[in-house]
């Protein structure tokens, strides 16, 4: 396993975890269809939320968020009211969040969480 994708799940577990603790349910994780990949897809409070996950072992190369513009945000919304049809749940109320998961491996986490971004 490449190194990226190793960090990439860590940062989804680490997601979905928070989410979890939060009191989120998990609905669906790196779902896929041809348009692309949504990484979570929870329940908070009777949202239906597409979560992109973002990671990175430092802020070297700018920080996660930075990584999130407006196609990407666009994508994962068109991606999230997909998995909404396919799972009859298109008339349902939807939010796009972003989680960012900065740390190297071995270390814990910073994650930052931002709500409703598209």
């Amino acid at each position: 396993m490449r190194a990226k994708d190793s960090l990439g799940q860590r940062g989804e577990r680490v997601a979905e975890d928070y989410l979890k603790a939060t009191g989120a349910r998990i609905l669906d994780r790196n779902w896929r269809c041809r348009d692309g990949e949504l990484d979570l897809v929870a329940l908070d409070c009777g949202v239906l939320v597409a979560v992109e996950v973002k990671s990175r072992t430092s802020w070297a190369f700018g920080h996660p968020f930075e990584a999130v513009d407006g196609v990407k945000l666009a994508r994962v919304a068109r991606l999230a009211a997909a998995w909404a049809r396919e799972h009859g749940l298109r008339h349902a109320a939807r939010r796009v969040d972003v989680i960012a998961v900065t740390g190297p491996e071995k270390e814990s986490p910073l994650l930052e969480h931002l709500r409703g971004v598209a």
